[in-house]
């Protein structure tokens, strides 16, 4: 019998990498200016009627007369004061509040029921109450923005407890572990991903019920001005005040992103 030719070592790739997202940095800025552009040369080309779209080039100088003026910071110093306090205040009564009803079967028995039965109320019907209980001032807006942020991080944190691998727990339990070491180990770390994504959520909502709040009651803020341009139909000046929103949403979700990969770099 002949013999059996040797048999060639072959590298076979890893292919255990997961889901893990590529970054591919250049296309998000490519998109972004390429829409702009297309934009910026179908309105001076007479495509898209400046009465009902401006021009980025004409929204860049209402912001630059914003600037002029000192408006600017008037208004996002008003609408980012409300914006912190409301939203610091709103999530860490939410994070105490959820942490109670995923630890504990009372809290649990107790909030879950009442959560899910004011959850689902536009917390901007609520602004002419907060009107008639804390007046036109500033605690009626930040009391919007509160409770607009209260109850879906109540909701991401126990919903974030009950996730956490149950085997975990057991095997801490199993090698003596005490409750507090359980909690401070296993559960808050296997929960984290689910707070910090209802984070991301809540300071979108918080921006939403800001800018609603400021259009009802307010002289300075970001959603007073855009209700100013909007009442002048002012539309480069409307613009302007949309781009400062989305300037602001993409600065708290950078700020988010970095809390993340800070407190989540444990799973890399």
């Amino acid at each position: 019998m002949p013999e059996a030719a040797p048999l060639k070592e072959r590298q076979v790739a890893f292919r255990g990498g997961g889901f893990a997202p590529r970054p591919v940095g250049f296309v998000g800025p490519i998109v972004f200016v390429g829409l702009l552009l297309f934009w910026e040369v179908g309105s001076r080309l007479g495509w898209i009627s400046a009465l009902i779209l401006p021009a980025p080039s004409a929204a860049l100088a209402a912001l630059r007369d914003l600037f002029d003026s000192g408006l600017l910071f008037k208004h996002l110093g008003a609408s980012l004061q409300r914006l912190l306090l409301g939203w610091c205040l709103g999530t860490l009564a939410g994070v105490a509040i959820g942490l109670a009803a995923g630890l504990f079967s009372l809290a649990r028995a107790g909030v879950v029921p009442l959560v899910s039965a004011i959850f689902p109320i536009p917390k901007i019907a609520l602004l002419p109450l907060f009107i008639i209980w804390f007046g036109i001032g500033e605690e009626s807006k930040i009391a919007t923005i509160f409770f607009g942020v209260f109850f879906p991080t109540v909701i991401a944190v126990y919903g974030g407890i009950d996730n956490v691998d149950r085997s975990l727990i057991r095997m801490g339990q199993s090698f003596g572990l005490r409750w507090t070491s359980i909690v401070r180990k296993i559960v808050l770390p296997g929960a984290l991903p689910a707070i910090l994504s209802g984070f991301r959520i809540t300071a979108s909502i918080a921006i939403i019920l800001l800018v609603a709040a400021e259009m009802i009651a307010a002289e300075f803020g970001v959603g007073a001005y855009i209700l100013m341009a909007g009442n002048l139909m002012a539309t480069d000046q409307l613009i302007a005040g949309v781009t400062l929103l989305s300037l602001l949403g993409l600065t708290v979700g950078w700020l988010i992103g970095r809390a993340e990969r800070f407190l989540l770099r444990w799973r890399s």
